[in-house]
């Protein structure tokens, strides 16, 4: 039984870690305020940048669930549409310097492009909660802590999208000490075996994925409705696989974008603008769905350089998500729920998931 002082100092140690972990994030998104006379020179959409905050729990599924893929955030900045990304004022100084770096990532030849700098956290969870041994039938515990860059560029209807994710997988991510600190807060008990979670492992995912708009209509009124279709995949030793979906959306003062469902790694509402968005107040619901032919997932096939736990995972697997998104001024929130397929064999529930995501223009 760990000691009182053992369990404050580690909550110390985590609350630290975390705010050492968000701070690069902020400073990114403070930065551009002291650019944005350079960026608004030519049109206002070069002052455009965004920070999202979202939060992801499958409680907010509303079935009561507290397994799997139990809870995770995002922290994200948009940029502003961007001249190019390795001397762009509009660009944060420390993001200049690592874009020049990954040259190999970045698009050209394109109308219009921006890119996204984020910092995230995953916990993932069996279904007992009492238990302190290991649970052989059910996945393993596993928490990741992942930054990521991201390369969006458009050309009329169709959006390229590359992102490199670099994180940790393990104790290293803190996943066990977040989650039972805000069990503690709400008043919910905690899971208890953590001390069963996958080892530390530094890993690394390239994503590429690619949207293109079938169809939009919209009304004098400015009630609209559209979709959009996407393909890519992801390669790494955190998840490789490919994938395909889509979209739809019908809503008053559509945004210019590509979509609204936030949980892909590459889906998040983060394409290039034609025009300002407007102040006025909109909103719209959507539809999404998204299958993946998975070869690798570390969260259920264990470490990929160590012996640990692991379950027999399902090939195919399948999302699909519905949600409403407003616009308020500089102001977005979205809510979305998430319906999955059964990701290996023996899991007892089908896995629904709930996300919020609040952001805000620059």
């Amino acid at each position: 039984m760990r000691s009182r002082s053992a369990l404050a100092g580690a909550k110390r140690t985590t609350w630290a870690w975390l705010w050492l972990a968000i701070l690069p994030v902020s400073a990114i998104a403070e930065e551009p305020h002291r650019v944005q006379s350079v960026c608004s020179e030519r049109t206002p959409l070069r002052s455009t940048g965004t920070v999202n905050l979202r939060i992801d729990n499958d409680m907010f599924g509303g079935v009561g669930q507290d397994q799997g893929y139990s809870n995770g955030f995002l922290v994200s900045w948009v940029s502003p549409n961007l001249v190019d990304y390795r001397s762009d004022p509009c660009l944060p100084g420390i993001v200049q310097a690592l874009n020049r770096g990954l040259a190999l990532l970045q698009p050209e030849g394109f109308d219009e492009q921006n890119m996204t700098v984020g910092l995230g956290q995953m916990m993932y969870t069996p279904t007992d909660r009492e238990r302190r041994d290991l649970i052989t039938d059910d996945r393993p515990y596993a928490g990741a802590l992942m930054f990521s860059l991201g390369y969006n560029a458009r050309r009329g209807d169709s959006l390229r999208t590359s992102q490199l994710r670099l994180g940790v997988v393990g104790p290293a991510a803190h996943a066990g000490e977040v989650q039972n600190e805000w069990h503690r807060l709400l008043g919910i008990d905690r899971f208890r075996g953590w001390d069963n979670q996958l080892h530390n492992e530094l890993v690394v995912q390239l994503i590429h994925e690619r949207r293109t708009r079938v169809i939009r209509q919209e009304s004098a009124t400015g009630w609209g409705w559209d979709l959009t279709r996407h393909w890519g995949g992801s390669l790494g030793n955190f998840a490789t696989y490919a994938n395909l979906g889509g979209e739809l959306r019908f809503g008053l003062r559509l945004p210019d974008d590509f979509g609204t469902a936030p949980l892909r790694p590459a889906g998040e509402n983060t394409s290039p603008l034609h025009e300002p968005t407007s102040h006025a107040a909109s909103a719209h619901l959507f539809v999404a769905y998204d299958a993946r032919a998975v070869l690798y997932d570390i969260t259920l096939d264990g470490n990929t350089f160590r012996s640990s736990h692991r379950v027999d995972k399902r090939p195919f697997v399948a999302d699909v998500a519905y949600g409403v998104a407003m616009y308020h001024g500089r102001w977005r929130i979205a809510l979305a729920r998430y319906h999955r397929t059964r990701e290996f064999h023996g899991q007892k529930e089908v896995p629904v998931y709930g996300t919020l995501t609040i952001g805000r223009r620059f």
